[in-house]
């Protein structure tokens, strides 16, 4: 028969027993969760590698641009002087340059004015001559040709570029279009 003390003992065995099981129970579980832990942080590792490789790059991307930049600013130092030299030049030109235009430009001007006028009326004392020669008369329209507004004809109108009472345009360089 069984006595208290045998009692007892299959109590503490039976309590023992599942005590037992609930601790690998939780160690199952432990060591499960210990798995997965180390396979984010393996993964985690493995993404911050591969973050910490590209921060690399950029930090190196950026340190040639920064070494461009600084040989550029010292591209535009060596420029800024040579502006500056050239400023200096130009400056101490001014003077002359301004004496020049004001006595030789509007007697330049006048002068080629002067020719202008000359060989035009040398031109329509020609054609005035051929007229004559041609038997026909001297009168400015007759000179030139019926030209639109009794003018005598420009160069394209002589070259029989434009008929006769057309009247080109002027381009800004002042030829005819």
């Amino acid at each position: 028969m069984l006595n208290a003390v045998w009692v007892a003992v299959i109590i503490a065995v039976a309590c023992w027993a599942v005590l037992v099981v609930a601790a690998v129970y939780v160690l199952i579980k432990l060591s499960r969760l210990i798995t997965q832990t180390s396979a984010t942080v393996t993964g985690l590792r493995d993404n911050s590698d591969a973050v910490i490789a590209r921060a690399h790059a950029t930090i190196d991307a950026t340190a040639g641009q920064l070494d461009r930049t600084d040989e550029i600013t010292a591209s535009m130092d060596q420029v800024a002087a040579g502006m500056a030299e050239l400023t200096g030049r130009v400056t101490a030109l001014a003077p002359l340059a301004r004496l020049a235009a004001a006595t030789s430009g509007t007697k330049l001007a006048r002068v080629s004015a002067f020719v202008y006028g000359v060989r035009h009326a040398a031109e329509l004392r020609a054609t005035a001559a051929e007229a004559r020669r041609a038997g026909g008369g001297s009168s400015p329209r007759q000179l030139s040709g019926g030209a639109a507004g009794g003018r005598p004809p420009g160069p394209a109108e002589r070259r029989g570029q434009l008929p006769a009472g057309q009247v080109g345009t002027r381009d800004r360089t002042g030829g005819r279009s």
